[in-house]
């Protein structure tokens, strides 16, 4: 009896321990599902805030794309009214101004319908365009022209474009989109300033993409471009016959010139060949008499007198520069009749230039003249190195020439992306601007003290520039009298 009461009491402990544990698991878990109500709650907040957000970043990106749509649109008419505006612009023919508004123009514009029409208070209204109506119902439309015309001359007189959703107007929306069949309209007066006006009537039967104020501005822009033009084809009329006669003249004469250059040319072309010829004939006798002079100076033949000696200087002295000018005429021929052979290879200029400035260094060192070489960058030529060092022996042996001791003489060699620029300045005597363009013709000499002392042929720059251009390079002169001289020439660039 005892151990049923003890075991019924154990039950009713651990009975009542159970139901306190359950208890405790209850509320932590009612406490959990309080929790996840909480956190269900909150997302579902954050799930409306989100939508909210959704919604308003579509209903922004719709607002962006009808924007950009319009935007779009406006720039696409722009550049489409700019290019009709030039195409009418382009012709001084009265019948093809209202020919180049075409049906791809308008489709660009917007428009799909279009009309034009001269008219004056003593003529019925001349069609110019027609797009987009049949001919039946083009003839309706100018007869209600005609019984409407006084509402439609007061629009003309008062210089003003009118559209479908003007409110201020003598002419009756409604009624002009039956007439017309479209939604909405733009009608614009064309004014010129000489003969018959008229209108310029466009619409579209669109109802998502009416006529807009900026389409209105855009087509008062397109009519006054057709009223500049058909003045210009009005008032210019007699001038282009007349151009054309001009014309005409002007290709005879141009004819004529052309006959004239081919004759200049050919007398070119039989002067080089003369100068070669008789530059190959001298040198013969040169030869001969610089031989002899040699023979007799050497006195193989006998001693000669002193007076008979310098005379024979002076022959042996002036057969020389004679066969120096024989050889600039006869390189001058060959290189103008193209038959100059020019070995080009890629050359250091810097190296060119050093190797002159050695040669021409006594001279300089004679006046005292400071050289100096201005190159940035390593710069590599395709020339013929003989040719070029003649060029610059020529030009530098002038800034010599024409520079007071102690003066000055810069080389500078500036690069580019298909030539080399090189620029020979000094701080001579310079030269005025009327004999800068006659420097570089054979046997021109600038008048002035140095020349007159110190003999020349003339031929040195003519040489130089013959040689600049076989080599596809140009030169030219800057200079002021009393204030130096700077000869700049260009050479390709080795690849």
């Amino acid at each position: 009896m005892i151990n049923a009461e003890i075991i019924f009491y154990s039950l009713g402990i651990a009975g009542f321990v159970t139901i306190i544990i359950l208890s405790i698991v209850l509320f932590f878990k009612m406490q959990a599902i309080r929790q996840l109500q909480n956190e269900i709650n909150q997302l579902g907040e954050n799930l409306n805030a989100l939508d909210e957000q959704a919604k308003l970043v579509i209903r922004t990106d719709m607002e962006l794309n009808r924007t950009q749509d319009e935007l779009d649109k406006k720039i696409s008419s722009l550049y489409t009214l700019h290019s009709l505006s030039q195409s009418i612009a382009s012709t001084l023919d009265e019948t093809q101004i209202f020919n180049r508004i075409n049906p791809d123009n308008l489709s660009r514009l917007g428009l799909e319908k279009a009309l034009a029409f001269l008219w004056n208070e003593e003529k019925a209204p001349q069609l110019e365009l027609n797009v987009g109506y049949n001919t039946k119902e083009a003839a309706l439309i100018l007869d209600y022209l005609e019984k409407n015309k006084n509402a439609f001359f007061a629009l003309l007189h008062r210089h003003k474009t009118t559209s479908s959703f003007d409110k201020e107007t003598s002419l009756v929306p409604s009624e002009l989109k039956g007439v017309f069949c479209v939604d909405s309209f733009i009608i614009s007066p064309i004014l010129p300033k000489q003969g018959t006006g008229g209108f310029l009537f466009v619409g579209t039967t669109s109802t998502d993409n009416p006529i807009s104020e900026g389409d209105k501005e855009s087509i008062d822009i397109l009519t006054n471009q057709i009223a500049q033009a058909l003045d210009n084809a009005r008032l210019f009329e007699v001038t282009w016959h007349a151009q054309q006669d001009l014309e005409t003249k002007v290709n005879y004469r141009t004819r004529q010139l052309s006959n004239a250059l081919e004759e200049i040319k050919q007398i070119s072309e039989r002067k080089t060949d003369f100068v070669s010829a008789v530059s190959h004939e001298l040198r013969t006798p040169l030869t001969s008499i610089k031989g002899y002079a040699s023979i007799l100076l050497s006195g193989v033949l006998g001693e000669i007198p002193q007076k008979i000696r310098e005379r024979l200087d002076k022959v042996n002295q002036h057969a020389d520069e004679l066969v120096h000018l024989v050889n600039d005429l006869l390189d001058i021929a060959r290189i103008e009749s193209g038959r100059a052979i020019m070995k080009r290879e890629s050359q250091d200029i810097r190296l060119i230039i050093d190797s002159i400035a050695e040669l021409l260094s006594v001279q300089m060192k004679k006046k005292e003249i400071k050289f100096a070489i201005n190159i940035k960058e390593e710069s590599v030529v395709f020339v013929d190195k003989q040719q070029i060092k003649r060029v610059f022996i020529n030009l530098i042996g002038n800034a010599i020439k024409f520079t007071p001791d102690e003066g000055r003489i810069e080389v500078r060699v500036k690069p580019n992306q298909n030539f080399v620029q090189i620029d020979i300045s000094d701080t001579g005597l310079g030269m005025p601007k009327e004999v800068q363009e006659k420097i570089f013709n054979e046997f021109y000499r600038v008048d002035n003290p140095i020349n007159e002392e110190v003999k020349g042929t003339g031929l040195g720059l003519s040489l130089v520039k013959n040689i600049i251009e076989a080599h596809r390079g140009k030169i030219w002169v800057e200079s002021e009298l009393n204030h130096g001289s700077t000869f700049s020439f260009t050479l390709p660039r080795s690849k």
